[in-house]
């Protein structure tokens, strides 16, 4: 099994949302974040001047999904979240060793 953990633009989180139900995940946790990537934030401009966001909101969705479906979720997330401009977000991919259902005792891909 993969974990995602997928950094995203606000804006982004129906298409992605859209994109990832064509794909077949089971389920997502979503929360909102605030970061910046090497470009260190963003300079708004409004009226009477502009001034610096060091920190960008983000939304941070997680998903585990079976490690055959991973690569399919994970190009239809980039494709939905894709802007061409900086800051479109990351993917993190890591191995999940195991996962329990607390409700059923359930274990590994069925508890998905």
């Amino acid at each position: 099994m993969k974990k995602l953990e997928v950094i995203i633009r606000p804006g982004k989180l129906d298409a992605v949302k859209k994109a990832m139900s064509a794909s077949g995940y089971t389920g997502v946790t979503i929360s909102q974040a605030e970061g910046h990537g090497s470009q260190k934030g963003l300079v708004q401009d409004k009226a009477g001047g502009s001034y610096r966001m060091d920190l960008v909101p983000k939304l941070r969705m997680e998903v585990v999904v079976a490690e055959a479906d991973a690569e399919r979720l994970i190009e239809a997330i980039s494709k939905a979240a894709l802007t061409g401009e900086p800051g479109d977000g990351k993917i993190f991919i890591s191995d999940v060793r195991d996962v329990v259902r607390i409700r059923t005792g359930e274990r590994g891909t069925q508890a998905l």
